[in-house]
């Protein structure tokens, strides 16, 4: 039988972490799950503002970062969207392969933040990215940081576009 939303989704929205929970353990499946709408439980607790809904999803399945919904969006992206800079350290720390998940448009999270001048989103990203790929891994630090989407745009171009020359230094 197919749902519109799952048990989960449904829980996940409200932010009911019990029944969440005991739904994930019962039925893991369900946490990939999209809905009619293209959502996965964790971008649904997320988008309704249940920061700790989604802190438990992760504690369960880090993997759940990872999970695409609409348009190729991950949590991540949305974290990034939002400007939840606690959240977004969290995810990059718990799941550092995120870094590179795509959305449909071949955007990462660093030209999500660019696009949308979420300053401290990409201040954030770029901090992680120097801590974590130390300097004997260059090539993927310049990977990440010259990643180009469907349009040919890097962070750089898309910042430069939006006129945020904190970007750009």
């Amino acid at each position: 039988m197919e749902f519109d939303n799952t048990p989960l989704h449904i829980s996940a929205a409200s932010g009911n972490i019990g029944f969440a929970m005991e739904m994930m353990s019962l039925k893991p499946s369900f946490a990939r799950k999209l809905n009619q709408d293209g959502f996965p439980p964790i971008h649904l607790a997320l988008l309704k503002d249940h920061a700790d809904t989604v802190a438990e999803f992760v504690s369960v399945d880090r993997d759940l970062i990872r999970v695409k919904g609409r348009e190729g969006f991950t949590v991540l992206h949305y974290v990034v969207c939002h400007g939840n800079v606690q959240l977004l350290s969290r995810f990059l720390d718990i799941c550092p392969d995120c870094i590179f998940d795509l959305t449909a448009r071949g955007q990462t999270a660093l030209h999500i933040a660019a696009e949308n001048n979420r300053f401290k989103a990409f201040e954030t990203i770029v901090e992680w990215i120097q801590r974590r790929v130390e300097g004997n891994n260059r090539i993927l630090r310049s990977k990440i940081l010259n990643l180009q989407d469907k349009d040919v745009n890097t962070t750089l171009h898309l910042a430069a576009a939006n006129n945020q020359p904190k970007v750009i230094l």
